[in-house]
């Protein structure tokens, strides 16, 4: 059983007007396993906690914590994070030109183990995984995100998912672009990797659809940088009825 607890982040962020404060007082607590939804209008904060979380360099985080196993990321180097079992989906990932995505992900995976996996075994799950994400052989030798689609994008965060199995997993709008066959595949590669490694989940999103295939165990609505409310899936309902309004009054 592991735990990503969050106590009272504030973070900051440069922008081109000077320091802007964004998260202003986050609490937030995951147990492996469970899988919670962060929602919320535009500009609310969510990407801003899923990159403090991870690390992001242009994030600074001005008070509070967040432990992973009583162990607090925040003073951690990104790499050191990632050892730690955390993971991030990008919501725009970057394009690595000269690297093919098998050194890559071979590459992440030695770091994070501290030992290269055998190749015997890495290339058969590494292929499994790409057949059931619908990820063309051809793609573990191109250089990751290079000419790739929205759709691919986002399908290759999801292999990196699968096969570096962390204890904690961020996806920021994982679902964002997607058409409807994209994103039920998607989906499916994120249930397969939570059932198979009982991964606790932080899936920030929009909308509701996603969470037709991708089912919470807890909702947290996002407003001005901290969480407005909380509740299990009836929330998420709600909200698709009702939207954000009653919550930036």
């Amino acid at each position: 059983m592991s735990t990503l607890e969050i106590q009272n982040l504030h973070v900051n962020v440069e922008t081109p007007e000077g320091t802007k404060q964004i998260l202003k007082g986050v609490d937030l607590t995951i147990e492996s396993g469970e899988i919670h939804a962060i929602m919320g209008p535009n500009g609310s904060g969510k990407s801003t906690l899923a990159y403090a979380l991870a690390g992001h360099p242009a994030y600074e985080v001005t008070e509070g914590a967040a432990y992973l196993d009583g162990h607090n990321i925040v003073d951690m180097t990104v790499d050191e994070r990632a050892r730690s079992g955390l993971f991030l989906a990008m919501q725009y990932p970057v394009a690595v030109a000269g690297v093919s995505v098998s050194n890559f992900l071979r590459s992440a995976k030695t770091a994070i183990d501290g030992k290269a996996p055998s190749i015997r075994t890495w290339v058969k799950d590494m292929n499994a995984a790409m057949e059931k994400l619908r990820i063309e052989p051809a793609f573990a030798e191109r250089d990751v995100n290079v000419g790739f689609s929205g759709g691919e994008k986002k399908r290759l965060e999801i292999l990196q998912m699968e096969m570096l199995r962390p204890s904690f997993a961020i996806l920021d709008e994982t679902d964002s672009g997607l058409d409807v066959d994209a994103l039920r595949i998607v989906s499916e590669g994120v249930n397969r990797v939570h059932e198979s490694t009982n991964c606790g989940i932080m899936l920030i999103t929009h909308y509701t659809r996603i969470l037709r295939y991708i089912q919470p165990s807890h909702v947290h609505v996002f407003v001005d940088g901290h969480v407005a409310a909380q509740g299990g899936p009836e929330l998420a309902e709600q909200l698709e009825e009702t939207g954000y309004d009653s919550y930036l009054q």
